[in-house]
């Protein structure tokens, strides 16, 4: 699988990243071995970008990820987590965390915290749980609510643990452009994880970020490619950023879906392949919680979409005329 430098820096990832939120318990158990047998087959696949974070199963995901990952050699893989949610013990563990999305005890409790120590304090405890002694990019996770200390704290703390080594690269994640956009230009890193806004159904991210991103050789990895389920399944009852999904997009991807068979294409080929028209895209985010699942993204992205599709989505208006589709899909 092809890979690709991090904007400036030295950091390389695979197309096509492995998002480890479903091996960290995410809406249902999954085994310790089940857990392995999932990033096996992403490592078979040539998946080489493993992206996880304290958040996924009360740092389940982290442990669960380093272990599997332990048996290749540390030169040939990208890892990705994340600062800005310290993961504090409770005294009497009582249930479990489903109420955050992950069916774990509820061992810990979430704190947020974007200050220089609290980002010292969360990447020390993802290095023990990961079983590393770097971390290649850390992403500011979801700093919506806390813009100014993490701009003004938790970057200053990252570029100074990037510049001792600790950290190889610098990011930003959450499914908001506008914050990302002020990162890039304010800020020094490398990358921005933009989930949910660069899609099939939602383009957001091309007002400003993306066309800044490639302006300034940064670089974007793109999550949620399929909106939580809509674009993976779209049909009444389906999930549209994790609520049920309004009846316009529900009729829009259906239109989508429509077109897409039409070429012989499954509209969860043309979703994953989308986000690659734009130059500044350098990867994609995937999520997956068993072996199968891997397979199947991967079939996914290796589907050629042809340049008809893309025209009569744009002839049908169901995307807009000037958005960027992939060059070797034209």
């Amino acid at each position: 699988m092809r890979q690709i430098r991090l904007g400036r820096g030295a950091v390389c990832v695979t197309e096509l990243a492995f998002g480890a939120a479903g091996i960290g318990n995410m809406g249902s158990m999954v085994t310790d071995p089940e857990a392995e047998s999932t990033v096996d087959a992403a490592w078979a696949s040539g998946m080489r970008y493993f992206d996880t974070a304290p958040h996924y199963g009360l740092g389940l995901s982290e442990r669960r990820l380093g272990a599997a990952l332990r048996r290749f050699a540390r030169e040939e893989y990208t890892v990705s987590s994340k600062v800005g949610r310290l993961l504090e013990p409770v005294g009497f563990p009582d249930g479990d965390d489903l109420a955050n999305g992950f069916a774990v005890p509820a061992t810990h409790r979430r704190v947020w915290d974007f200050s220089a120590s609290g980002v010292r304090r969360s990447i020390s405890a993802s290095l023990e749980r990961l079983g590393l002694d770097r971390i290649d990019v850390v992403y500011i996770h979801d700093p919506e609510d806390h813009a100014r200390q993490a701009l003004d704290e938790a970057y200053p703390e990252l570029e100074r643990l990037r510049g001792e080594g600790v950290v190889g690269a610098i990011g930003v994640g959450m499914n908001q452009p506008e914050l990302l956009t002020r990162f890039l230009r304010e800020t020094d890193i490398d990358v921005v994880l933009l989930a949910g806004r660069y899609t099939l159904l939602d383009q957001r991210g091309l007002a400003d970020l993306l066309p800044l991103a490639a302006e300034r050789g940064r670089a974007v990895v793109i999550g949620g490619v399929f909106n939580s389920g809509l674009l993976a399944d779209p049909q009444p009852g389906a999930t549209f950023d994790y609520a049920a999904a309004p009846e316009h997009l529900v009729t829009r991807a259906v239109e989508m879906k429509a077109v897409c068979e039409k070429h012989g294409v499954p509209l969860r080929a043309a979703a994953l392949r989308f986000p690659f028209g734009h130059p500044a895209v350098t990867s994609v985010l995937v999520g997956a919680r068993s072996a199968a699942e891997v397979r199947d993204a991967v079939a996914l992205h290796n589907n050629r979409v042809p340049a008809a599709l893309w025209e009569e989505l744009r002839e049908r208006a169901l995307l807009p005329p000037g958005v960027p589709v992939p060059e070797e899909d034209r």
